[in-house]
């Protein structure tokens, strides 16, 4: 199989993680479910940081596994705002791996698309704040 080289976004990764054997699944690959909650973990960061707290996933809009990720990868996770609701967050985000450690290469594992609901200290729906912007 031969692997495209390609390089890292060069935006600041939101989430970082070296999976471990504990991870593996009975084909020696990275279960497909410890990728999906890790991409959740990173798609919730930026959707808390603009609805200022609490938020909890509400759907997985898309979710593509494009190439299995293995133990002592290391695993990089984009997530990038896409739209914001009264009361949602969408966020999209982009996994990637970097291995073989001799001869580097890195390699798009995952993309996948989320919606958050921004919530209150008791769980209840709760409107996003207006985007606060900059005085001139």
């Amino acid at each position: 199989m031969t692997v495209d080289r390609i390089t890292l976004p060069s935006r600041h990764s939101t989430l970082r993680v070296v999976p471990m054997p504990a991870d593996l699944n009975q084909n020696g690959d990275v279960f497909g479910g410890w990728v999906m909650a890790q991409v959740d973990v990173a798609g919730a960061i930026p959707a808390m940081r603009r609805a200022r707290g609490r938020v909890a996933t509400v759907s997985v809009n898309s979710f593509l596994f494009k190439q299995p990720v293995s133990v002592g990868d290391i695993v990089s996770l984009y997530a990038d705002i896409e739209r914001v609701g009264r009361t949602s967050i969408t966020v999209k985000v982009e996994v990637y791996a970097e291995r073989n450690y001799s001869d580097p290469i890195i390699v798009k594992v995952t993309e996948a698309e989320l919606t958050y609901v921004a919530i209150d200290t008791d769980g209840n729906k709760r409107e996003v704040p207006a985007e606060e912007r900059a005085e001139l």
